[in-house]
Formats: C-alpha cells, structure tokens, sequence
C-alpha cells in the first residue's frame, strides 16, 4: 500500500473515494449553495492506493484557528475527510493514513489538531479526546415566555440589557458578509471556536448559514447600529421554527435574539441547535421545564501533537504546578513534564521528577479546553492521580472562565 499527498487533480478521485468509504453518492450542487468539498485544501490530503494504484482510502486536514482559554488564538489542523473502503477495513490502511498524517503535520509545525468524530470508538486510539460538547434545546411555544431579570445592573438597567439594541430580518442571501463579520468577533473571544475562513463562506460549503441555502436570519445591531449577533433559522413542517446556530458576543445580545425566535408567529415549538452545556438560557424561561434538552453529545475533539508548546499557548486561570505524565501509545512516544503556572502564562518543561497525574495523551486533549474536569477522568478511570491534592489543583489549573464551545461543522 501507497500512501501519497494529493494535489488539485485529485479532487474527483478523492470525494468520490470519501462517498464510497460512507456508502453514498456525492450530492449534485443546487441553487442554495455549493457542496462542502469546495473548501477542501487538496495540498493536505492524502490517499491510500493498492499496489496497483487503486485509491482505497482518503484524510484531509483544513487550516484553521482554535481560540484557546485565555483568549489566545492558535492555528490548528482541522482533521477531516478521513475513510477507507469497505473491501480495505481491517487491514491497516487507516492507521497508515492517521500515523503518515500526524507525522505530516508536525513536519508543518503545528501543534495541535481537531477532528468531529464521526464514531467515538474510533479516534481515541489514534491520541484524540472530546474536548467541547452541543446540545439542543426543543421549547413548546405555549411555555416559551421568559422570566424577567431579578438581577440589576449598576445603572439600575436589567441584567440581560436594556441596551437600546435593535434585531431586523433578513434573508441569508442578503447578509452573508455581515454573518462572517459577527461570527468572526465571536470565535476570537469563545473557547473551543473555530475560524471560519473566507473561502467557506464565499464558496457556500458547509452547513447553514455557511451554506447560502435558504435562511432567514435574525440579526441583532448594537445601540450604535453595528451588528453583534444573529440567529438563522427556517420554518419547517409541523410549525417547527429550527434555528441553526445563534451567534452572540454577550448574553444580552443572545437573549435578544432567543426572546425573537420564541416570539414567531404561526410556531407550535421552536428547536435550537448547539446550545453549550450550563448555558444560562433554561433559567430564563419562566417555566424551568420548557425547553427540553436533547442531543446531547461530544462535539469538537482535540488531539496534541507538542505538549509543552500545547501547554504553554493557552491562558490559565490559576498559579501552580503538575508533573504530567503523558503517554502516547499510538505514535510510541511518552513524556513527563513540569507544568508551572504563573499569573495567566504557563512553563512545561520535560522533567525526571515523579508525576503527579499519569495521563494518554486523548485525556489529556479532552481537559486541554477546559470541558473536562481533570477530576472527571480520575473517578472514571482514566487518569491516575499519584497524591490526594492533584486532581483539584489540576481542576483549578485546567478550567476555562467561559465554558468552550463550537459551532463550525466540518
């Protein structure tokens, strides 16, 4: 078996490999949009040929940039397009194509890589975890009324801001700058977000808005007039108003734009996609229960490639230090390193003293966010704490001051 870069002339071999490995036919374009392959970067991927050429099994990899805790951004390989050939599982080829790929992209310097897992049994052993989870939330329109704000702000303004803020419609084909433009603002302040590079959105791949099918879209425009938010949604059967994803730079400006979905006309319930876990929106609600949580599910999977500049590029939230023993059975390769934290900036450096935690490498890419509770992995198992007081100061070490979260699809 061969394993070779593509190019631009790969690009049919290479989506019709990919809807062969999935069992599907790749889709015709429509008027809505372009097709989610428009956005592949043929100088990153790869194929798996038999000896006698036949292309059996396909990755990819996008560029992009990950916001970490603290706010800092890092690039970051955005896995995708990865599968092999129903006649060629079991055989290796997929574990030559994920090995030839980590190696490629440390030979590119990158130091981290993301992938959405398409089965979870699948890529832990390759050294990725679950790092940010989604959720939907399903609201009856009849128990959709929200609470007023018992909290009051300095000015004696309520909590959720009466901040002279307007929401007008409008269709996506009529906005698609001004969304990239919002999301854009708030990927850079969210951990967990993904950049969404121009080409996406020029091109129409993805899923909406992304995609130009059609939407319509609430779009929120701060006192000044300048756009800080926005909802895209589609009125579909049985009256079901399914917003996409609702892009915000502040709570106020998300409850500005939740209060106008749930306020729809001619709705019998209203379905709201990627709501981050512990979101604040169900105690809004009047009613508790209203909004009923489904889909509940890992999202954005993180995998380190260098763990002392990993370490070192995010922002912390607490001063101390961890000996962190990380295995990475996958590439054959273990490390122990001294992490030491100080007023938001961290050191790793490898050391001979003894560890604190013993760790794979894919747990340590779920707690690398801040999603996962370090402790979380110690009662489950996964991670072995050597004292009493480790998995609390890894705890405190490894939170996030916002819980991180991803839209993007890819």
């Amino acid at each position: 078996m061969q394993i070779r870069s593509t190019t631009d002339q790969d690009l049919d071999v290479f989506v019709d490999t990919l809807h062969a490995a999935f069992g599907r036919f790749p889709e015709t374009p429509t008027g809505g949009g372009g097709v989610w392959w428009s956005a592949l970067e043929m100088d990153r991927g790869l194929l798996a040929l038999t000896e006698d050429g036949r292309p059996v099994g396909t990755a990819g990899a996008y560029s992009f940039e990950l916001t970490l805790p603290g706010e800092t951004i890092a690039p970051c390989a955005g896995v995708t397009a990865v599968g092999v050939l129903p006649s060629h599982r079991r055989r290796g080829v997929l574990s030559a194509l994920m090995r030839h790929q980590l190696a490629e992209l440390r030979s590119r310097g990158e130091f981290l890589s993301v992938l959405l897992a398409s089965e979870a049994l699948i890529y832990r052993r390759f050294g990725y975890g679950p790092a940010t989870y989604t959720q939907r939330l399903t609201v009856p329109r009849h128990r959709a009324a929200l609470a007023p704000p018992r909290a009051r702000g300095a000015a004696g303004a309520p909590a959720d801001g009466a901040d002279g803020g307007a929401v007008e419609l409008l269709r996506r084909s009529e906005c698609g700058e001004i969304l990239e433009e919002v999301y854009d603002r708030y990927r850079r302040a969210q951990p967990g977000a993904l950049s969404r590079p121009h080409r996406w959105w020029a091109s129409g791949a993805g899923q909406p808005p992304v995609s130009s099918a059609p939407r319509y879209v609430a779009l929120h425009r701060d006192a000044d007039g300048v756009p800080d938010g926005y909802a895209a949604y589609t009125l579909g059967e049985a009256e079901t108003l399914t917003v996409d994803e609702t892009v915000a730079v502040d709570d106020a400006v998300h409850t500005a734009l939740v209060r106008f979905v749930l306020g729809h006309d001619l709705v019998t319930e209203v379905v709201i996609k990627h709501v981050p876990p512990l979101h604040p929106l169900r105690w809004q609600f009047a009613d508790f229960r209203a909004g009923e949580v489904s889909g509940d599910t890992d999202w954005l999977w993180v995998r380190l490639l260098d763990v002392p500049r990993a370490l070192t590029a995010r922002g912390w939230c607490a001063d101390g230090e961890l000996v962190l023993d990380v295995d990475d059975p996958f590439l054959d390769e273990r490390g122990r390193y001294l992490l030491s934290v100080r007023d938001g900036k961290a050191d790793c450096v490898a050391t001979d003293r003894a560890p604190d935690l013993s760790l794979d490498v894919s747990d340590l890419g779920s707690v690398y966010l801040g999603g996962t509770a370090p402790s979380t992995l110690v009662r489950a198992g996964h991670i072995r704490a050597h004292r009493p007081g480790a998995p609390a100061l890894a705890d405190a070490l490894f939170r996030s001051d916002r819980a991180p979260h991803c839209l993007h699809w890819f």
